[in-house]
């Protein structure tokens, strides 16, 4: 048996193996709120305007404090409505388009992951005690919110940023160009 092997068989005895140090038992988490809007239907564009309300739980409303000091907040969501179909899928095309290179989940922004947690950057319109007014927040009307933090650009917004080719070259419209047939 070759050494790599042994090792591994070595390792893996000891639960030491890379893998093996993966949790496999659930994370449980408890939503802070939910999404309030007019769209009923995930949808793949047309965001940027759509006003939502976050409420957060009254119990918590003590912990947005400050927050009204930024423009822009990070909202993560639990993408409830993604079965376990889409679950389980490893690849994609991204945006749903066969024109588009087909892609590992996690080099896209597909809903259709793992584990279906949303994330977006959205401009803060104002606070009203619980409630937070944002504008931009690509989640459906009773969306489960997990988390708020404020969007602060020397964290959040790296200077030196690499890109595939499809997604780097947007087109006239300003969606991502495809690639020619």
């Amino acid at each position: 048996m070759p050494l790599g092997n042994r090792l591994r068989n070595f390792l893996t005895k000891l639960g030491l193996w890379p893998e093996q140090l993966i949790p496999t038992e659930p994370v449980n988490l408890k939503p802070i709120g939910i999404v309030r809007n007019r769209v009923r239907e995930p949808r793949m564009e047309g965001w940027e305007d759509v006003p939502s309300d976050v409420i957060v739980r009254k119990n918590l409303t003590g912990a947005l404090d400050g927050i009204e000091g930024y423009s822009h907040v990070v909202i993560l969501f639990h993408l409830h409505k993604v079965s376990d179909d889409a679950r389980s899928r490893t690849h994609c095309h991204p945006r749903g388009d066969p024109r588009y290179p087909l892609q590992g989940v996690f080099a896209t922004r597909t809903q259709h992951r793992p584990n279906p947690v949303g994330i977006s950057v959205v401009r803060l319109v104002k606070r009203r005690r619980n409630v937070l007014r944002v504008k931009g927040l690509d989640a459906i009307n009773g969306t489960p919110v997990l988390d708020i933090k404020p969007y602060i650009p020397h964290y959040d917004a790296p200077s030196e940023v690499r890109l595939p080719e499809w997604v780097a070259h947007p087109s006239p419209t300003g969606r991502q160009a495809l690639p020619p047939r």
